[in-house]
Protein backbone atom coordinates (compact mmCIF):
# COMPACT_ATOMS: atom_id res chain seq x y z
CA UNK A 1 0.00 0.00 0.00
CA UNK A 2 1.21 3.70 -0.70
CA UNK A 3 0.18 6.95 1.15
CA UNK A 4 -0.48 10.00 -0.01
CA UNK A 5 -0.62 12.72 2.77
CA UNK A 6 -0.53 13.28 5.94
CA UNK A 7 -1.73 16.84 7.54
CA UNK A 8 -5.21 16.69 8.90
CA UNK A 9 -7.38 16.50 5.61
CA UNK A 10 -9.00 13.59 4.79
CA UNK A 11 -8.17 9.71 4.52
CA UNK A 12 -9.64 6.86 3.26
CA UNK A 13 -9.04 3.33 4.25
CA UNK A 14 -9.72 0.58 1.15
CA UNK A 15 -11.15 -2.58 2.14
CA UNK A 16 -10.27 -2.16 6.63
CA UNK A 17 -12.31 -4.72 8.23
CA UNK A 18 -14.92 -3.44 10.86
CA UNK A 19 -14.29 -6.14 13.42
CA UNK A 20 -10.68 -6.51 13.07
CA UNK A 21 -9.95 -8.49 10.49
CA UNK A 22 -7.51 -7.80 7.28
CA UNK A 23 -10.37 -6.59 5.49
CA UNK A 24 -8.34 -6.62 2.01
CA UNK A 25 -11.02 -8.25 0.09
CA UNK A 26 -13.19 -5.30 -1.79
CA UNK A 27 -16.75 -6.75 -2.90
CA UNK A 28 -17.41 -6.05 -6.17
CA UNK A 29 -19.98 -3.58 -7.07
CA UNK A 30 -23.42 -4.44 -8.70
CA UNK A 31 -24.55 -1.83 -11.10
CA UNK A 32 -25.79 1.57 -9.40
CA UNK A 33 -25.00 -0.04 -6.04
CA UNK A 34 -22.71 2.00 -3.39
CA UNK A 35 -19.86 0.48 -1.66
CA UNK A 36 -18.60 1.47 2.01
CA UNK A 37 -15.82 1.18 3.49
CA UNK A 38 -15.30 -1.33 6.13
CA UNK A 39 -14.72 1.55 8.72
CA UNK A 40 -18.13 3.22 7.87
CA UNK A 41 -19.62 1.53 10.83
CA UNK A 42 -16.94 1.90 13.37
CA UNK A 43 -17.57 3.62 16.45
CA UNK A 44 -14.99 1.90 18.57
CA UNK A 45 -11.48 3.64 17.42
CA UNK A 46 -9.55 2.81 20.20
CA UNK A 47 -10.79 -0.77 21.00
CA UNK A 48 -11.60 -1.47 24.65
CA UNK A 49 -9.57 1.95 25.40
CA UNK A 50 -12.47 3.57 23.80
CA UNK A 51 -14.39 5.96 25.77
CA UNK A 52 -18.55 6.86 25.16
CA UNK A 53 -19.09 8.99 28.06
CA UNK A 54 -17.49 12.33 27.14
CA UNK A 55 -17.03 12.63 23.81
CA UNK A 56 -19.36 15.67 23.44
CA UNK A 57 -17.94 17.56 26.35
CA UNK A 58 -15.12 19.60 26.30
CA UNK A 59 -13.15 17.03 28.20
CA UNK A 60 -13.72 14.88 25.68
CA UNK A 61 -9.44 14.24 25.48
CA UNK A 62 -9.33 14.17 28.98
CA UNK A 63 -10.82 10.31 30.06
CA UNK A 64 -8.59 7.34 30.98
CA UNK A 65 -8.96 4.44 29.14
CA UNK A 66 -12.08 2.62 30.58
CA UNK A 67 -9.85 -1.03 30.41
CA UNK A 68 -7.26 -0.02 33.07
CA UNK A 69 -6.98 -1.83 35.95
CA UNK A 70 -6.98 -0.41 39.49
CA UNK A 71 -3.35 -0.13 40.02
CA UNK A 72 -2.55 1.20 36.73
CA UNK A 73 -5.66 3.85 37.22
CA UNK A 74 -4.22 5.26 40.05
CA UNK A 75 -0.85 5.34 38.17
CA UNK A 76 -2.65 7.36 35.59
CA UNK A 77 -4.44 9.65 37.57
CA UNK A 78 -1.54 10.81 39.39
CA UNK A 79 -0.30 11.47 36.13
CA UNK A 80 -2.73 13.72 35.88
CA UNK A 81 -2.01 15.67 38.51
CA UNK A 82 1.73 16.08 37.22
CA UNK A 83 0.21 16.92 33.59
CA UNK A 84 -1.42 20.02 35.14
CA UNK A 85 1.55 21.51 37.41
CA UNK A 86 2.53 24.54 37.06
CA UNK A 87 6.42 25.15 38.13
CA UNK A 88 7.74 28.01 39.51
CA UNK A 89 11.74 29.79 39.86
CA UNK A 90 14.03 28.20 41.50
CA UNK A 91 14.40 28.24 44.34
CA UNK A 92 10.50 27.73 45.65
CA UNK A 93 11.57 26.96 49.92
CA UNK A 94 7.82 26.51 50.61
CA UNK A 95 7.24 24.03 47.64
CA UNK A 96 10.46 22.82 46.28
CA UNK A 97 9.17 20.07 44.32
CA UNK A 98 7.41 22.99 41.90
CA UNK A 99 10.71 24.88 41.29
CA UNK A 100 13.11 24.59 38.57
CA UNK A 101 11.15 26.32 35.66
CA UNK A 102 13.41 27.67 33.06
CA UNK A 103 15.44 29.27 33.18
CA UNK A 104 14.44 30.26 29.65
CA UNK A 105 10.97 28.30 28.35
CA UNK A 106 7.83 28.03 26.11
CA UNK A 107 5.30 27.50 28.46
CA UNK A 108 5.17 26.60 32.52
CA UNK A 109 2.89 23.56 32.95
CA UNK A 110 2.25 20.91 29.93
CA UNK A 111 -1.39 21.88 29.85
CA UNK A 112 -0.73 25.32 28.16
CA UNK A 113 0.23 23.82 24.89
CA UNK A 114 -2.19 20.34 25.46
CA UNK A 115 -5.00 22.27 26.31
CA UNK A 116 -7.55 19.82 27.84
CA UNK A 117 -5.46 17.16 26.13
CA UNK A 118 -5.88 18.53 22.86
CA UNK A 119 -4.42 21.49 20.38
CA UNK A 120 -3.80 25.01 22.03
CA UNK A 121 -5.03 28.09 21.32
CA UNK A 122 -4.23 29.90 17.72
CA UNK A 123 -2.76 32.82 18.44
CA UNK A 124 -4.62 35.75 16.69
CA UNK A 125 -3.57 39.40 15.56
CA UNK A 126 -6.02 42.05 16.48
CA UNK A 127 -7.96 44.66 14.18
CA UNK A 128 -5.44 47.77 13.51
CA UNK A 129 -2.49 45.89 14.45
CA UNK A 130 0.01 44.03 12.19
CA UNK A 131 1.27 41.39 14.45
CA UNK A 132 1.48 39.99 18.24
CA UNK A 133 4.61 39.49 20.49
CA UNK A 134 4.21 35.83 21.42
CA UNK A 135 4.25 35.56 25.65
CA UNK A 136 2.56 33.31 28.36
CA UNK A 137 -0.22 32.61 26.22
CA UNK A 138 1.11 30.95 23.24
CA UNK A 139 1.05 27.38 23.01
CA UNK A 140 3.13 27.23 20.07
CA UNK A 141 6.93 27.52 18.94
CA UNK A 142 10.09 28.02 17.07
CA UNK A 143 11.99 24.88 16.21
CA UNK A 144 15.44 26.13 15.16
CA UNK A 145 18.57 24.74 13.65
CA UNK A 146 21.35 25.23 11.06
CA UNK A 147 21.36 23.92 7.34
CA UNK A 148 23.41 21.12 7.17
CA UNK A 149 26.31 20.57 4.80
CA UNK A 150 24.77 17.86 2.97
CA UNK A 151 21.33 15.92 3.42
CA UNK A 152 22.13 12.83 5.92
CA UNK A 153 20.43 9.61 4.63
CA UNK A 154 21.62 7.31 7.45
CA UNK A 155 22.46 7.81 11.71
CA UNK A 156 25.63 6.93 12.81
CA UNK A 157 27.39 7.92 16.06
CA UNK A 158 30.08 10.23 13.80
CA UNK A 159 27.29 12.37 12.43
CA UNK A 160 24.83 12.48 15.66
CA UNK A 161 22.38 10.33 14.26
CA UNK A 162 20.97 12.60 11.97
CA UNK A 163 20.20 15.31 14.31
CA UNK A 164 18.95 18.79 13.32
CA UNK A 165 22.09 20.92 13.99
CA UNK A 166 21.23 23.28 16.95
CA UNK A 167 22.39 26.75 16.71
CA UNK A 168 25.52 27.78 18.41
CA UNK A 169 24.73 29.43 22.00
CA UNK A 170 20.91 28.92 21.44
CA UNK A 171 19.98 24.92 20.62
CA UNK A 172 17.05 23.56 18.68
CA UNK A 173 14.51 25.30 20.56
CA UNK A 174 13.50 29.15 20.35
CA UNK A 175 12.49 29.71 24.16
CA UNK A 176 10.64 33.44 24.20
CA UNK A 177 10.33 32.99 27.81
CA UNK A 178 12.37 33.32 30.66
CA UNK A 179 12.49 33.52 34.11
CA UNK A 180 13.03 37.03 35.94
CA UNK A 181 16.96 37.25 35.47
CA UNK A 182 17.19 34.92 32.45
CA UNK A 183 18.98 37.35 30.67
CA UNK A 184 22.24 39.58 31.19
CA UNK A 185 19.86 42.75 30.34
CA UNK A 186 17.09 41.31 32.45
CA UNK A 187 16.53 44.92 33.82
CA UNK A 188 15.44 45.91 29.90
CA UNK A 189 13.82 42.35 29.06
CA UNK A 190 12.09 41.51 32.20
CA UNK A 191 11.01 37.84 31.93
CA UNK A 192 12.63 37.85 28.54
CA UNK A 193 13.70 34.68 26.80
CA UNK A 194 16.40 33.86 24.29
CA UNK A 195 14.73 36.41 21.83
CA UNK A 196 11.59 38.28 20.99
CA UNK A 197 9.06 36.17 18.35
CA UNK A 198 6.08 38.30 16.77
CA UNK A 199 3.16 36.61 14.81
CA UNK A 200 1.84 37.73 11.54
CA UNK A 201 -0.38 36.36 9.23
CA UNK A 202 -0.49 36.58 5.10
CA UNK A 203 -3.85 35.15 3.75
CA UNK A 204 -4.48 33.84 -0.33
CA UNK A 205 -7.69 33.39 -1.68
CA UNK A 206 -8.94 29.84 -3.07
CA UNK A 207 -11.69 29.62 -5.18
CA UNK A 208 -13.80 26.01 -6.32
CA UNK A 209 -14.71 24.91 -9.60
CA UNK A 210 -18.01 25.66 -8.40
CA UNK A 211 -17.03 29.44 -7.79
CA UNK A 212 -17.08 29.41 -4.14
CA UNK A 213 -14.34 31.03 -2.74
CA UNK A 214 -12.26 30.45 0.56
CA UNK A 215 -9.34 32.90 2.32
CA UNK A 216 -6.57 30.70 3.68
CA UNK A 217 -4.15 32.05 6.27
CA UNK A 218 -0.36 31.24 7.27
CA UNK A 219 1.67 32.26 9.85
CA UNK A 220 5.13 34.12 9.62
CA UNK A 221 6.96 35.35 12.54
CA UNK A 222 9.60 37.84 12.67
CA UNK A 223 12.38 37.15 15.41
CA UNK A 224 13.95 40.10 17.10
CA UNK A 225 16.47 41.15 20.32
CA UNK A 226 18.05 38.21 20.39
CA UNK A 227 20.12 37.50 23.92
CA UNK A 228 23.62 37.71 22.08
CA UNK A 229 22.69 41.16 20.32
CA UNK A 230 19.89 42.75 22.10
CA UNK A 231 17.70 45.29 19.97
CA UNK A 232 19.38 43.15 16.79
CA UNK A 233 16.51 42.51 13.93
CA UNK A 234 17.39 41.04 10.20
CA UNK A 235 17.12 44.62 9.01
CA UNK A 236 20.09 45.86 11.41
CA UNK A 237 23.26 47.29 9.46
CA UNK A 238 25.06 44.51 11.00
CA UNK A 239 23.61 41.43 11.87
CA UNK A 240 26.18 39.74 14.59
CA UNK A 241 23.61 37.53 16.69
CA UNK A 242 24.48 33.66 15.90
CA UNK A 243 20.06 33.55 15.76
CA UNK A 244 19.89 35.77 12.62
CA UNK A 245 22.30 34.51 10.54
CA UNK A 246 21.58 33.56 6.99
CA UNK A 247 21.96 29.44 7.56
CA UNK A 248 19.63 29.21 10.47
CA UNK A 249 16.50 27.67 9.32
CA UNK A 250 12.95 27.84 11.84
CA UNK A 251 9.65 26.33 11.74
CA UNK A 252 6.50 26.86 13.70
CA UNK A 253 5.28 23.81 15.72
CA UNK A 254 1.83 23.55 17.22
CA UNK A 255 0.59 21.25 20.52
CA UNK A 256 -0.82 18.25 19.75
CA UNK A 257 -3.31 15.80 21.04
CA UNK A 258 -1.93 13.27 23.87
CA UNK A 259 -4.83 11.15 23.73
CA UNK A 260 -4.11 7.49 22.30
CA UNK A 261 -0.56 8.19 22.18
CA UNK A 262 0.15 4.81 23.87
CA UNK A 263 -1.58 2.58 21.30
CA UNK A 264 0.31 4.25 18.60
CA UNK A 265 3.22 3.52 19.92
CA UNK A 266 2.31 -0.17 20.40
CA UNK A 267 1.50 -0.36 16.36
CA UNK A 268 3.86 -3.45 15.42
CA UNK A 269 6.84 -1.52 13.89
CA UNK A 270 6.76 -4.37 10.73
CA UNK A 271 3.10 -3.38 10.33
CA UNK A 272 4.83 0.37 9.83
CA UNK A 273 7.56 -0.68 7.73
CA UNK A 274 5.57 -2.79 5.36
CA UNK A 275 3.56 0.50 4.06
CA UNK A 276 6.66 2.05 3.39
CA UNK A 277 6.87 2.92 -0.50
CA UNK A 278 9.94 5.13 -1.20
CA UNK A 279 10.60 4.65 -4.76
CA UNK A 280 6.39 4.89 -5.46
CA UNK A 281 6.86 1.34 -6.88
CA UNK A 282 3.14 0.89 -7.94
CA UNK A 283 2.67 4.45 -9.82
CA UNK A 284 0.37 6.37 -7.46
CA UNK A 285 2.87 9.72 -6.63
CA UNK A 286 2.00 8.37 -3.13
CA UNK A 287 5.89 7.45 -1.28
CA UNK A 288 5.84 6.80 2.48
CA UNK A 289 9.18 7.04 3.96
CA UNK A 290 10.08 6.16 7.66
CA UNK A 291 11.90 8.49 9.82
CA UNK A 292 14.68 6.77 11.86
CA UNK A 293 15.93 8.81 15.13
CA UNK A 294 18.12 8.68 18.03
CA UNK A 295 16.63 7.20 20.87
CA UNK A 296 17.63 8.50 24.36
CA UNK A 297 16.44 5.57 26.26
CA UNK A 298 18.06 3.42 24.13
CA UNK A 299 21.27 5.42 24.94
CA UNK A 300 20.55 5.40 28.42
CA UNK A 301 20.14 2.03 28.38
CA UNK A 302 24.20 1.48 26.28
CA UNK A 303 22.70 0.21 23.34
CA UNK A 304 24.95 0.70 21.10
CA UNK A 305 22.99 1.90 18.39
CA UNK A 306 20.59 3.87 19.87
CA UNK A 307 18.11 4.38 16.97
CA UNK A 308 14.60 3.56 16.82
CA UNK A 309 11.60 4.05 14.15
CA UNK A 310 10.22 7.72 14.67
CA UNK A 311 6.19 7.84 15.64
CA UNK A 312 6.01 11.23 17.12
CA UNK A 313 6.48 14.91 16.47
CA UNK A 314 5.37 16.81 13.47
CA UNK A 315 8.36 15.62 11.31
CA UNK A 316 8.60 11.92 13.29
CA UNK A 317 11.04 13.16 15.52
CA UNK A 318 11.07 11.16 18.38
CA UNK A 319 10.66 7.55 18.66
CA UNK A 320 8.29 7.05 21.87
CA UNK A 321 6.05 8.62 24.48
CA UNK A 322 8.34 8.36 26.99
CA UNK A 323 11.20 10.20 24.94
CA UNK A 324 8.37 13.03 23.48
CA UNK A 325 6.57 13.87 26.96
CA UNK A 326 10.35 14.14 29.02
CA UNK A 327 11.99 15.79 26.03
CA UNK A 328 9.00 18.70 26.24
CA UNK A 329 9.44 18.48 30.17
CA UNK A 330 12.81 19.89 29.98
CA UNK A 331 13.21 21.21 26.65
CA UNK A 332 9.30 22.86 26.80
CA UNK A 333 9.68 23.97 30.52
CA UNK A 334 13.14 23.35 31.35
CA UNK A 335 12.61 21.00 34.01
CA UNK A 336 15.29 18.26 33.77
CA UNK A 337 14.56 14.64 34.49
CA UNK A 338 16.15 11.04 34.85
CA UNK A 339 16.02 10.90 30.71
CA UNK A 340 17.12 14.68 30.14
CA UNK A 341 18.93 15.50 33.39
CA UNK A 342 20.91 18.54 31.80
CA UNK A 343 19.25 22.05 31.01
CA UNK A 344 18.22 22.03 27.05
CA UNK A 345 20.80 25.41 27.37
CA UNK A 346 23.31 23.37 28.71
CA UNK A 347 26.69 24.87 27.65
CA UNK A 348 25.33 28.34 26.27
CA UNK A 349 26.80 31.61 26.97
CA UNK A 350 23.76 32.71 28.35
CA UNK A 351 23.16 29.90 30.80
CA UNK A 352 26.83 30.18 31.85
CA UNK A 353 25.65 34.35 32.33
CA UNK A 354 22.57 32.94 34.44
CA UNK A 355 24.39 30.66 37.03
CA UNK A 356 26.79 33.05 37.59
CA UNK A 357 24.91 35.96 38.10
CA UNK A 358 22.47 34.23 40.49
CA UNK A 359 25.17 32.14 42.54
CA UNK A 360 24.32 28.76 40.97
CA UNK A 361 20.81 28.79 42.46
CA UNK A 362 19.38 26.94 39.76
CA UNK A 363 21.47 24.46 38.56
CA UNK A 364 19.08 21.87 36.93
CA UNK A 365 19.67 20.29 40.43
CA UNK A 366 18.80 19.52 43.97
CA UNK A 367 20.35 19.67 46.64
CA UNK A 368 20.97 15.83 46.75
CA UNK A 369 22.26 16.08 42.59
CA UNK A 370 19.00 14.97 41.23
CA UNK A 371 17.31 16.24 38.35
CA UNK A 372 14.42 18.58 38.81
CA UNK A 373 11.71 15.96 38.19
CA UNK A 374 11.57 12.59 40.01
CA UNK A 375 11.49 9.26 38.54
CA UNK A 376 8.10 8.75 39.99
CA UNK A 377 7.36 12.63 38.74
CA UNK A 378 8.31 11.34 35.20
CA UNK A 379 7.16 8.21 34.83
CA UNK A 380 3.03 9.66 35.88
CA UNK A 381 3.21 11.82 33.32
CA UNK A 382 4.22 9.79 30.39
CA UNK A 383 2.22 7.09 31.68
CA UNK A 384 -0.74 9.18 31.52
CA UNK A 385 0.04 10.41 27.87
CA UNK A 386 0.32 6.59 27.16
CA UNK A 387 -3.40 5.96 28.75
CA UNK A 388 -5.59 8.73 27.33
CA UNK A 389 -8.93 7.14 26.35
CA UNK A 390 -9.51 7.50 22.39
CA UNK A 391 -12.88 9.35 22.23
CA UNK A 392 -16.10 6.97 20.01
CA UNK A 393 -16.79 8.31 17.14
CA UNK A 394 -20.18 9.84 16.31
CA UNK A 395 -22.97 10.06 14.35
CA UNK A 396 -22.25 7.17 12.19
CA UNK A 397 -25.54 6.38 11.26
CA UNK A 398 -26.29 9.83 9.75
CA UNK A 399 -26.62 9.76 5.58
CA UNK A 400 -23.85 12.64 5.48
CA UNK A 401 -21.38 11.00 7.46
CA UNK A 402 -21.73 7.32 5.02
CA UNK A 403 -21.55 8.94 2.39
CA UNK A 404 -18.61 11.54 3.36
CA UNK A 405 -16.94 7.91 4.35
CA UNK A 406 -17.36 6.80 0.43
CA UNK A 407 -16.65 9.51 -0.80
CA UNK A 408 -13.16 9.84 1.60
CA UNK A 409 -12.59 6.49 -0.01
CA UNK A 410 -12.79 7.55 -3.61
CA UNK A 411 -10.59 10.38 -3.21
CA UNK A 412 -8.07 7.59 -1.81
CA UNK A 413 -6.92 9.60 1.35
CA UNK A 414 -6.00 6.58 2.87
CA UNK A 415 -2.91 6.79 1.02
CA UNK A 416 -1.34 8.07 3.79
CA UNK A 417 -3.99 8.21 6.73
CA UNK A 418 -4.20 4.07 6.82
CA UNK A 419 -7.61 3.72 9.15
CA UNK A 420 -6.85 0.46 10.86
CA UNK A 421 -4.28 -1.17 13.11
CA UNK A 422 -4.03 -3.77 15.96
CA UNK A 423 -1.55 -3.22 18.76
CA UNK A 424 0.85 -5.87 19.54
CA UNK A 425 0.10 -8.27 22.04
CA UNK A 426 3.16 -8.14 24.40
CA UNK A 427 6.17 -6.13 24.43
CA UNK A 428 7.45 -2.86 25.82
CA UNK A 429 6.93 0.64 24.84
CA UNK A 430 9.25 3.41 26.05
CA UNK A 431 11.25 1.01 27.83
CA UNK A 432 9.31 -0.51 29.92
CA UNK A 433 6.17 -3.11 30.05
CA UNK A 434 3.51 -1.87 28.27
CA UNK A 435 -0.03 -1.59 29.78
CA UNK A 436 -2.36 -4.42 29.41
CA UNK A 437 -4.92 -1.70 28.47
CA UNK A 438 -3.08 -1.60 24.99
CA UNK A 439 -2.74 -4.91 23.84
CA UNK A 440 -4.02 -6.15 21.51
CA UNK A 441 -6.20 -3.65 20.01
CA UNK A 442 -7.99 -3.38 16.89
CA UNK A 443 -7.65 0.78 16.73
CA UNK A 444 -8.75 2.91 13.94
CA UNK A 445 -6.17 6.22 13.75
CA UNK A 446 -5.47 7.04 10.20
CA UNK A 447 -2.74 7.40 10.05
CA UNK A 448 0.43 5.23 8.46
CA UNK A 449 2.96 6.86 10.68
CA UNK A 450 5.04 7.70 8.16
CA UNK A 451 6.77 11.10 6.17
CA UNK A 452 5.24 12.65 3.24
CA UNK A 453 6.28 15.14 1.14
CA UNK A 454 3.01 18.06 1.30
CA UNK A 455 4.51 20.37 -0.69
CA UNK A 456 5.90 23.93 -0.84
CA UNK A 457 2.82 25.37 0.98
CA UNK A 458 3.17 23.70 4.07
CA UNK A 459 6.85 23.44 3.70
CA UNK A 460 9.13 24.87 6.83
CA UNK A 461 12.91 23.86 5.28
CA UNK A 462 14.00 21.87 8.59
CA UNK A 463 15.05 18.47 7.87
CA UNK A 464 14.97 16.47 11.44
CA UNK A 465 16.88 13.28 11.46
CA UNK A 466 15.78 11.14 8.18
CA UNK A 467 13.05 13.68 7.29
CA UNK A 468 13.75 16.42 4.49
CA UNK A 469 12.03 20.23 5.01
CA UNK A 470 9.38 19.18 2.76
CA UNK A 471 7.82 16.03 4.96
CA UNK A 472 5.66 15.83 7.58
CA UNK A 473 4.20 12.74 9.60
CA UNK A 474 0.59 11.04 8.88
CA UNK A 475 -1.57 13.00 11.38
CA UNK A 476 -3.87 10.72 13.27
CA UNK A 477 -7.63 11.59 12.26
CA UNK A 478 -9.31 10.15 15.37
CA UNK A 479 -10.83 12.75 17.73
CA UNK A 480 -10.53 15.14 14.85
CA UNK A 481 -14.14 16.44 15.10
CA UNK A 482 -13.92 17.01 18.80
CA UNK A 483 -10.93 19.29 18.30
CA UNK A 484 -12.88 22.75 18.56
CA UNK A 485 -15.72 21.27 21.37
CA UNK A 486 -12.51 20.58 23.34
CA UNK A 487 -10.75 24.07 22.61
CA UNK A 488 -12.74 26.52 20.46
CA UNK A 489 -10.25 28.41 19.87
CA UNK A 490 -7.96 25.53 18.12
CA UNK A 491 -6.13 25.36 14.83
CA UNK A 492 -5.40 22.64 12.79
CA UNK A 493 -1.52 21.76 10.53
CA UNK A 494 1.77 21.77 12.13
CA UNK A 495 1.79 26.01 12.90
CA UNK A 496 -2.41 26.18 13.26
CA UNK A 497 -3.13 27.78 10.32
CA UNK A 498 -6.16 26.03 8.98
CA UNK A 499 -9.35 27.20 11.32
CA UNK A 500 -11.15 24.60 9.60
CA UNK A 501 -11.13 21.02 8.18
CA UNK A 502 -11.90 22.23 5.15
CA UNK A 503 -8.85 24.77 4.86
CA UNK A 504 -6.45 21.75 6.04
CA UNK A 505 -7.79 19.83 3.35
CA UNK A 506 -6.81 22.77 0.98
CA UNK A 507 -3.10 23.21 2.20
CA UNK A 508 -2.35 19.94 1.09
CA UNK A 509 -0.36 19.46 -1.53
CA UNK A 510 2.76 17.30 -3.05
CA UNK A 511 2.13 13.77 -2.62
CA UNK A 512 -1.68 14.48 -1.37
CA UNK A 513 -2.06 17.22 -4.01
CA UNK A 514 -4.30 15.31 -6.50
CA UNK A 515 -6.35 14.30 -3.44
CA UNK A 516 -7.14 17.93 -2.90
CA UNK A 517 -8.13 18.76 -5.80
CA UNK A 518 -10.22 15.93 -6.46
CA UNK A 519 -11.98 17.12 -3.20
CA UNK A 520 -12.39 20.50 -4.82
CA UNK A 521 -14.03 19.25 -7.96
CA UNK A 522 -17.06 17.38 -5.89
CA UNK A 523 -20.07 20.00 -5.09
CA UNK A 524 -20.74 21.91 -2.13
CA UNK A 525 -22.55 18.66 -0.67
CA UNK A 526 -20.48 16.18 -1.58
CA UNK A 527 -17.57 18.43 -0.14
CA UNK A 528 -19.77 18.57 3.32
CA UNK A 529 -20.55 15.18 3.32
CA UNK A 530 -16.67 14.71 3.36
CA UNK A 531 -16.50 17.05 6.17
CA UNK A 532 -19.33 15.49 7.72
CA UNK A 533 -17.60 12.00 8.25
CA UNK A 534 -14.22 14.07 9.66
CA UNK A 535 -16.11 15.80 12.16
CA UNK A 536 -17.19 12.18 12.97
CA UNK A 537 -14.03 10.55 13.79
Amino acid sequence: MTHRYPGLAFALCIGLSACGGSGDDTPEPKPDEKIYPAYTDISASGGETTTFDASESGHGFSTPAPNLSDANLELHLEGDLSFETAFTTAPNSEHPDLDGLGPVFNNADCNSCHQRDGRNSTPMVPAGKDRIKLGSEAGLFLRISKVPAEPCTLGTEANNYCAPIGVPNFGGQLFHRGVLKARPDWEDNLFGGQADVYLSYETKQVTYPDGTSITLKKPLFDVENPYDAPGETLSSANVTSELLQDDVLMGWRNGMPVFGLGLLEAIPEADILALVDIDDADGDKISGRANFVFDAVKAQAGDPNPVSLGRFGWKANTPSVRVQSLGALRGDIGITNPLFPDESIVGTALHDSYLTRTGFTDTGEDENGAPEASAEFSDSVVFYAETLAVPARRNIESLDVREGARLFEQLNCTGCHKASFVTKSAGSIGGLPMAEALKGQTIYPFTDMLLHDMGDDLADGRPDFLADGNEWRTRSLWGIGLTQTVNPQAGFLHDGRAATLEEAILWHGGESEQSRDDFMALNQSEREQVIAFLMSL
